[in-house]
């Protein structure tokens, strides 16, 4: 028996920033060479009011606005996010209470970035594997925008906040497939915060810079953009063939590839290198930006609604960086 993803809702934030926002605030920066390149035109992020919990609330309220499930059909509830509300109590209990979930369901947080969704897919497919777990929800949800710098240039450019539910059940005519994962902590400081948990908050902090000219602290995102480019594209391309492989299935049993949505440069470097037509690729980072777990289950979303898809799909799906850590597997989907 496999699992299928049945349906996925997301929300972004009220704020809207544009590239033209952001042409006023660094005017020695080319905006129109940035979204020719990475592909990125708007980007949404979080006000002082709103928080990864708030929008995560957003998003399972849209899921369940639909009437296609009721909320006392889920079994467990997984939520991946690096913007917890707290450090305790676990968040997932929290969007229990506050979507109205049964208090009979399993719940817990998992902590990870670019893979998270994924690693929460896989999760899922293990508690599906239960004899009385029919339905997972798997939400996703960050605000890596309240942790940048405001003149962190780059890191204000490429990243955007959202929020995601996906539901995920057992399907009878769906195959298992597999998930394969990797760590690498070695380039844990490639994309950090270092202060907050066990090094306190810097009140004083001391700022730094990196690139051309960005500013930051030890309070705040860093991400070494060359060494997260140079690992994705000597790790991701193999690892993909090797999900291939596991599964015994060619790229041409596979409807679409989803990979994590870094820039547009990145995933046509990654595209050309593991040889898959653009038309088979889907690339869509234009609205959103790089919204870290959010950036996949969006994607596919935005996939299914563009061309107005109603079979169903088998997927690839391949989430890479913070940590570092890459994980992907192959998923049918039918909305």
């Amino acid at each position: 028996m496999g699992v299928l993803i049945k349906q996925i809702e997301y929300v972004y934030p009220s704020i809207k920033v544009t590239n033209d926002d952001l042409q006023k605030e660094f005017k020695d920066y080319n905006f129109k060479k940035f979204e020719t390149r990475i592909g990125i035109k708007n980007r949404y992020v979080a006000s002082k009011e709103e928080t990864a919990l708030s929008l995560a609330v957003k998003a399972v309220d849209k899921l369940f606005s639909n009437k296609k499930i009721k909320k006392s059909d889920i079994d467990f509830l997984i939520y991946c996010t690096q913007s917890p509300e707290y450090f305790l109590p676990t968040s997932a209990c929290v969007i229990q209470n506050k979507c109205g979930l049964p208090t009979k369901i399993g719940a817990f947080d998992i902590n990870l970035g670019c893979s998270g969704y994924t690693y929460g897919l896989s999760l899922a497919k293990d508690v599906l594997n239960g004899n009385s777990i029919k339905n997972v929800l798997l939400v996703t949800s960050e605000t890596y925008s309240k942790y940048i710098n405001k003149l962190d240039r780059t890191n204000r450019s490429l990243f955007g906040d959202a929020a995601t539910a996906s539901l995920i059940s057992h399907s009878e005519e769906s195959d298992s497939k597999e998930f394969l994962f990797g760590t690498d902590g070695a380039g844990a400081d490639s994309l950090i915060v270092k202060n907050g948990c066990a090094f306190p908050v810097d009140l004083n902090p001391k700022n730094k810079t990196y690139g051309s000219g960005n500013v930051y602290n030890d309070n705040n995102l860093y991400m070494d953009g060359p060494g997260i480019f140079n690992f994705t594209t000597s790790h991701i391309p193999e690892f993909y063939k090797n999900i291939l492989d596991e599964n015994k299935m060619s790229v041409k049993n596979i409807n679409q590839v989803f990979f994590h949505q870094a820039n547009k440069f990145m995933l046509n470097t990654l595209r050309r290198k593991i040889k898959v037509d653009s038309d088979k690729f889907y690339i869509n980072l234009q609205e959103g930006g790089n919204t870290v777990s959010c950036t996949i289950p969006i994607a596919i979303k935005q996939f299914f609604e563009k061309n107005n898809i109603i079979k169903k799909q088998t997927l690839l799906l391949l989430g890479f960086g913070v940590g570092l850590s890459w994980c992907g597997g192959i998923i049918d989907v039918e909305f």
